[in-house]
Order: C-alpha cells, then sequence, then structure tokens
C-alpha cells in the first residue's frame, strides 16, 4: 500500500512538472528541443492520413446507410456481433421489403387484374435491386470500411501512444536542460556543490538517450503509413469496382422493367384478356445477360415473314410522314416493328386499320408501330 502511494505521489510529481514546462513553452519562457524536421514531416502527414481517414470512413458509412437512427443501430449490431466472435447476419434492404409488400399487394388484388400483375413485375424488379444493394453493402464493408476501421482503432492507437510517449520524453530531455543550466549558474556562483552539476548532467544524458530511442521507435511506426496509403489505395479500387457493378445492376434492371411495362402498356391498348395483360416478370434478357437494344431490333426483323411485307406493301398508302420515336419497343410477334427511342422513321396507315396503330418503315423493314410511342412530324 504504501509502495502505491508513492509511486502515485511519484507519478503526479512527474506530470506536474511536465505540465509546468509545457506551459513555460507555450509562453515562451523556456526552451524546447525540436524534433528532426523528416520526423515532423511524418508526424503531419500520419495526422493528415487520420484525420482524412476518419472524415472517408463516417462520409462513406452516411453514403451506404443515410438513415443516421439505422447507421447507429447498425453500428452498435455489428459491435455486439464482432465481440461474440459471430458473422453479422445480412439484413433485408428497403428496395427489398418494397418489392414483398408489392408481391403480397398482387396477391391480395388479383394476379390476373392488370394492376395486380404489374405490382407482380414491379415487385419482382424491387426485390432484384434490393438484391444489388445487399450485396454492395456487404462487398463495401468488407474490402473497403473495415480496412480502413482496422487503421484507426489498430495501427493509429498504436502510432498516438508512441507519439505521446515521445512527447513526455521530450519534456522530460528539456526539463533536465533546465536543471542543468540552473546548476551551472548556481556552480558559478559557488552556491551548490560540482557533484550537483555532475547529476544533472547524468539526468540530461539518460534523457537525451531516452528521447533518441523513442524517436526513432516513433519514425519506424509513422514510415509504416506509406504502406497504409497503398492498402487504402487497393480498398479504394476495390469500392469503386463494386460501386460500379451495382449501378451497372440497378441500370440493367431498370431497362428490363421499363420494357416489360411497356409490354403491358401495349396489352392494354390491344384489349387483349386480362390474363395476358403483362407476362412472367423473369424475362429472357434478365436470365441470359444484358443485350442491347439493337440487336432486339434485328433479332425481331429477321424473324419476319417475306409474305407478310408483300402483303402490306400491296395495301394502299394513306398520309405517308416521318415521326419521331419517343421510347424504347420491343416487337410482341413478326407483324410488328421494334422501335428505339430518339430514331426517325417513316409511318402510314392503312384503310380499317386500329387508330392505336400505323405501319412503320425503317429502311427495308416494316411493321406495326403503336402511336402513344411516337410524335409525328409535319
Amino acid at each position: 500500500m504504501d509502495f502505491n502511494v508513492k509511486k502515485l505521489a511519484s507519478d503526479a510529481g512527474v506530470f506536474f512538472t511536465r505540465a509546468v514546462q509545457f506551459t513555460e513553452e507555450r509562453l515562451g519562457q523556456a526552451e524546447k528541443t525540436e524534433l528532426d524536421p523528416h520526423l515532423e514531416n511524418l508526424i503531419t502527414r500520419a495526422d493528415g492520413t487520420k484525420n482524412w481517414t476518419e472524415k472517408i470512413l463516417r462520409q462513406t458509412e452516411v453514403l451506404l446507410q443515410p438513415n443516421p437512427i439505422d447507421h447507429t443501430g447498425a453500428r452498435i449490431e455489428e459491435f455486439i456481433y464482432d465481440k461474440l466472435d459471430k458473422k453479422l447476419p445480412s439484413k433485408v434492404t428497403n428496395a427489398e421489403v418494397l418489392g414483398q409488400y408489392m408481391l403480397e399487394a398482387a396477391s391480395e388484388f388479383g394476379p390476373g387484374t392488370p394492376y395486380g400483375s404489374t405490382l407482380i413485375t414491379v415487385g419482382e424488379y424491387q426485390k432484384r435491386l434490393g438484391g444489388a444493394e445487399r450485396e454492395l453493402l456487404h462487398t463495401s464493408a468488407t474490402t473497403f470500411l473495415t480496412p480502413l476501421r482496422n487503421f484507426l482503432e489498430g495501427d493509429w492507437r498504436t502510432i498516438s501512444k508512441e507519439k505521446r510517449l515521445l512527447e513526455n520524453r521530450r519534456l522530460d530531455l528539456d526539463i533536465c536542460k533546465a536543471r542543468l543550466k540552473k546548476a551551472k549558474l548556481a556552480e558559478a556562483k559557488a552556491a551548490l556543490l560540482s557533484e550537483e552539476v555532475d547529476k544533472a548532467e547524468h539526468e540530461l544524458r539518460v534523457a537525451q538517450t531516452e528521447f533518441d530511442r523513442q524517436a526513432e521507435v516513433t519514425r519506424l511506426l509513422l514510415e509504416g503509413i506509406s504502406s497504409t496509403h497503398l492498402n487504402h489505395l487497393r480498398c479504394l479500387h476495390d469500392f469503386a469496382e463494386a460501386q460500379a457493378t451495382y449501378y451497372a445492376q440497378c441500370h440493367h434492371y431498370m431497362q428490363d422493367l421499363q420494357r416489360e411495362l411497356n409490354r403491358c402498356a401495349n396489352a392494354v391498348g390491344t384489349s387483349l384478356p386480362s390474363s395476358a395483360v403483362c407476362p412472367n416478370p423473369v424475362s429472357s434478357a434478365f436470365m441470359s445477360g444484358p443485350s442491347s437494344p439493337g440487336t432486339t431490333v434485328s433479332s425481331s426483323s429477321s424473324q419476319r415473314p417475306t409474305t407478310l411485307a408483300m402483303e402490306q406493301t400491296q395495301l394502299p398508302v394513306t398520309g405517308t410522314r416521318k415521326a419521331k420515336v419517343l421510347y424504347d419497343y420491343d416487337a410482341h410477334d413478326a407483324s410488328e416493328l421494334s422501335l428505339l427511342a430518339d430514331e426517325l422513321i417513316t409511318v402510314y396507315t392503312i384503310p380499317g386499320m386500329d387508330p392505336d396503330w400505323l405501319i412503320g418503315e425503317r429502311g427495308n423493314e416494316k411493321g406495326k408501330v403503336p402511336v402513344t410511342y411516337l410524335e409525328l412530324l409535319s
């Protein structure tokens, strides 16, 4: 017990002495040992790395988890699972929840109705979008966020500890320098014996040795920041690649969804039975990968029988004019013509034809096109 009390008193004395030295240096009343310029640059670089890593980490978390409440809860949950040494379960995304609600609503309203069929189509694609988002969150957490946190919670804590120790060694060295200076002044005035000067010189040599050793340890740690930058660079590439994959998937899914909805709208416009209003949302484009609109046009036109073209050319033409395509349109059968948004085609009607449709021509290709997808030009 006595030993602990003495140690506590000694530590308090050292702390007070360092505080006095630090204050006097701030006020310009005491000399301060300057660090090596290379070491100073390393410290500045390390501090900047720590500060920017914190900002990038925090803002990436906000980007991936915009809701602050959910973000806080997710961090607490992650901390608990980490302490239990268990894998964090994959969470359902908001888009997946929305998709599930749409599917349940379609079941109640009737999957054969126009509204129910469309709910099924949109709901399935919402779930796919949510799955892509969940994969982005998982990949970003593993390849980007975790390495940044490991640096802040591991390497940086060690660096900070050694930096504080170096600062204490510097203060102790300056305290010893001040004592030796005072001892020599007192000796010159015959106020102290020479052994006091010898004691102060010995303390200074010890303090200098400890300071030099700590400066070397700190320098070695700080030079490792270059390796940290290289590691974070690789992680940044992984994060950007995960984002690119996610947005490409979203673009592909939305293109497929737009085509499905266009088919639904076209089916309603041609008064098809309710069972055929909306086709199965699992499109062949999704199963086999993305395909360019141009490929769709060529494949549809290549399957069109030549007898249909011959029959149409023999019908009387009324009011031939140009039209601009407003939206992409995929032909449902060989009698229709696939369209690409913003292209110009020639259109006309024939006697007895449904007013919601026109005959469209693009070069040697010909077929029915919906009026609602066109802007007729004068």
